[in-house]
């Protein structure tokens, strides 16, 4: 088994790699975020266009089919009921307006479902999480310095070999 760098597993890392994986690491979780994101937005969209699609259907169906479905609807409920024409046709619009306000309620309810949706938000939410965890990340505790290496010592060593 090796860790995500190639390294063994257990095996001393250097900083350099600690700090390369970790690069390497946050990179990915970026991106995997900004392609949530995406995903969201994408479904998102498709909910919005779903809903416009069945108002436009709705709109259309009231449009186009008046003329031609009056008539017919009007003059087969009078053929069928015996009752005045006019009566007919006042019948025959009530159809047509029954079936645009069901077309209209498809229309809200995926409306609806894209007004509910937190896509993005999430997505943000989540990203704003993550960089609170970062900042608030302490290096884990130093060990004590032996005495025959105090910090002095350490800087004698480090001003005499630059």
């Amino acid at each position: 088994m090796s860790a995500p760098d190639g390294s063994p597993v257990g095996a001393e890392r250097s900083i350099g790699q600690l700090v390369a994986s970790a690069t390497t690491e946050m990179s990915a979780l970026v991106h995997d975020e900004i392609a949530l994101a995406k995903a969201q937005l994408r479904q998102d969209v498709k909910r919005g266009a779903t809903s416009g699609g069945a108002f436009g259907a709705a709109g259309m169906v009231l449009l186009f089919s008046l003329p031609m479905l009056n008539f017919a609807l009007a003059y087969g409920i009078r053929t069928w009921t015996g009752w005045n024409l006019a009566i007919c046709f006042v019948l025959s619009f009530a159809a047509n307006v029954l079936v645009a306000g069901l077309l209209t309620l498809i229309g809200m309810a995926f409306a609806k479902k894209l007004k509910k949706s937190q896509g993005p938000q999430m997505v943000a939410a989540s990203m704003k999480e993550t960089a609170g965890v970062l900042q608030n990340a302490k290096p884990h505790p130093r060990p004590e310095l032996p005495q025959d290496r105090a910090p002095e010592a350490i800087e004698a060593v480090a001003r005499s070999s630059s």
